[in-house]
């Protein structure tokens, strides 16, 4: 590696050097922003109009409000030539699953041959992008090698550090939490850690390895994928049981190592993906995971299971599901956000239709173009009821507000309500109430 009398956090100071962040979205562009109070970045984003967007100070996302943008060393490029300036470069790009559950890697390897046409010896790579273990050295580093002519972790440095973004939160956000960082030496270890530490207020936690920080953000996530299948299984046995299954959590709360979570759609970009790179991986050595797997099966088929449960409610009550109408509220995967990313709420509209039901659905967060282009899904701006049935399947604030009182203006009498968050009164006069 050709030798440079300063260190590349110094010189990052001094902005002799530049940050890269490439990827502008749920988790880049609010790190971007961060570092941008310490040191000059470069946001690069393949997408022209997210760029756009963000040079005028609007966050594409939803999730920052202009001020976030204001007295930032920031430049925000879709163009390679830019990108070229930076020293030390942040991969943010998303990592999800293709239709078959397996990893789709093709964006993080994409952003790999970007970084590779650029790189320059002394220069660092982060990555930040949810993969399996040896993904980082396996497969993004082969690839920045082929591209730039130059060997990883002696030309240049290689390092990987988990996001933990959560979308909608206002009090965890990228400076207050605690940042995991790996280095592909004990160089570039302290190296990163000083740039992640100039920023993040809440600490820094050293790991061993690039495998063992890519190992702990994946089982981050499949761990509160099986606690939430675990409760979402107990949903089903206490329903057919009559037992309500919130109140039986209520109570087991009550001791003290309890640990408290609650059934319902396990969708977006981390705990309804994240397993199956775990899974993949596992596979590849040769070993079939059956909790994983196990959890997965449940919390997938939970979307089915819910419309199921409408249609032998429906036939009940002596309706003809194909001759009904029903109304889902809240599209996106969890409440206050915008983000539609593997939403199961959208696997669930399908298993509705494919019983004949008619199926309207709102979201005062969701983008229409975007649900339309995504899951082929066309959002109304308002009811158009009444309903035999209305589903509430995200826990909107709006939705809270509005209640009980106002799903009794768009339903018929004694119509189905399906309280999927568990946001409404247990008992709901002239209507019959369902809830996992």
């Amino acid at each position: 590696m050709e030798k440079i009398n300063t260190s590349i956090y110094d010189r990052l100071l001094t902005k002799e050097a530049a940050i890269g962040v490439v990827g502008l979205g749920y988790v880049g562009l609010p790190l971007a922003l961060a570092l941008a109070k310490k040191f000059e970045v470069i946001g690069f984003d393949i997408n022209r109009q997210r760029v756009e967007m963000m040079r005028r100070g609007e966050d594409p996302s939803n999730e920052l409000e202009a001020e976030a943008f204001e007295g930032r060393d920031i430049r925000f490029t879709a163009d390679l030539d830019d990108l070229r300036k930076a020293n030390f470069f942040i991969v943010a790009v998303p990592t999800p699953v293709d239709k078959h559950k397996v990893p789709n890697l093709k964006a993080v390897l994409g952003a790999s041959e970007t970084i590779g046409k650029v790189l320059k010896p002394g220069d660092y790579v982060v990555f930040e992008s949810t993969v399996y273990p040896g993904c980082t050295e396996e497969d993004c580093q082969p690839i920045m090698e082929r591209f730039s002519g130059l060997q990883g972790c002696k030309d240049f440095k290689i390092g990987y550090s988990p996001e933990r973004i959560n979308p909608g939160d206002k009090e965890h956000t990228v400076e207050t939490i605690l940042k995991i960082v790996a280095g592909c030496d004990e160089e570039a270890l302290e190296e990163i850690a000083k740039v992640y530490g100039a920023v993040i207020k809440a600490g820094i936690y050293k790991a061993s390895s690039i495998k063992v920080a890519e190992a702990a953000k994946v089982i981050e996530n499949t761990q509160r994928d099986l606690n939430i299948s675990f409760v979402n299984e107990l949903a089903i046995i206490f329903d057919r049981m009559g037992i309500d299954t919130r109140e039986v959590l209520k109570a087991a709360g009550t001791k003290w190592n309890f640990i408290n979570m609650t059934p319902g759609l396990v969708g977006g970009h981390c705990i309804g993906v994240d397993p199956y790179y775990l899974l993949y991986k596992s596979k590849q050595l040769g070993y079939d995971p059956q909790v994983i797997l196990s959890g997965r099966r449940i919390n997938d088929g939970m979307p089915a299971y819910i419309a199921k449960r409408l249609v032998q409610i429906l036939i009940a009550d002596d309706k003809n599901p194909g001759q009904c109408k029903a109304l889902v509220r809240g599209l996106t995967f969890k409440e206050n956000v915008s983000d539609i990313r593997n939403s199961k709420v959208a696997d669930l509209v399908r298993e509705l239709e494919d019983y004949g039901i008619q199926v309207d659905v709102v979201d005062c967060y969701a983008d229409k173009e975007e649900v339309k282009e995504e899951y082929d899904i066309d959002l109304l701006d308002q009811p158009n009821g009444p309903y035999d049935a209305v589903i509430v399947a995200v826990a909107h604030n709006r939705y809270k507000e509005e209640g009980i009182d106002y799903i009794r203006q768009i339903i018929q009498p004694e119509g189905i309500v399906m309280d999927l968050k568990g946001i409404l009164p247990r008992k709901v006069d002239g209507l019959t109430l369902w809830r996992l």
